[in-house]
């Protein structure tokens, strides 16, 4: 029998994903968190980025964007409670791509309405969902 992890990944509005997996990856602050069953127990927060999970029985991750949050690893259990949480193929590129020139238009302007760290803070999560979108797309033949 596979050693198999359990993970929840939930969002302010709904659970997004709660199952079992081989492997799990979370973008960490420091960079990539690699996770497996058995893991050593941690908390820390996440950045904007790509969840990806491997699904028993499945060739390809299950992609999941997440805007931050908090992830907790447990031996048999993965917790993460992210600000927003998209699955992969419910993201929208040209909205994301609107989204990025506006936060890039703020940052060059600089005006009063929009703080420097709000803009980028929009821009990281705009460049996060297009990767996310890139990670999903089928290779070109």
């Amino acid at each position: 029998m596979a050693l198999r992890v359990h993970v929840d990944l939930v969002s302010a509005e709904e659970l997004i994903f709660s199952g079992e997996t081989d492997f799990a990856v979370f973008p960490g602050e420091a960079g990539e968190l690699g996770i497996y069953p058995r893991h050593t127990p941690l908390l820390t927060r996440i950045k904007p980025g790509t969840v990806r999970l491997k699904i028993p029985g499945r060739e390809e991750y299950e992609l999941i964007y997440v805007s931050g949050g908090i992830l907790e690893v447990q031996p048999t259990l993965i917790t993460l409670l992210a600000d927003t949480a998209i699955r992969a193929h419910d993201l929208d590129e040209a909205k994301a791509i609107e989204a990025k020139r506006r936060a890039e238009e703020a940052l060059k302007t600089r005006s009063a309405d929009v703080s420097y760290a709000t803009a980028e803070a929009e821009l990281a999560q705009a460049i996060a969902q297009l990767q996310t979108i890139k990670k999903h797309r089928p290779p070109p033949h």
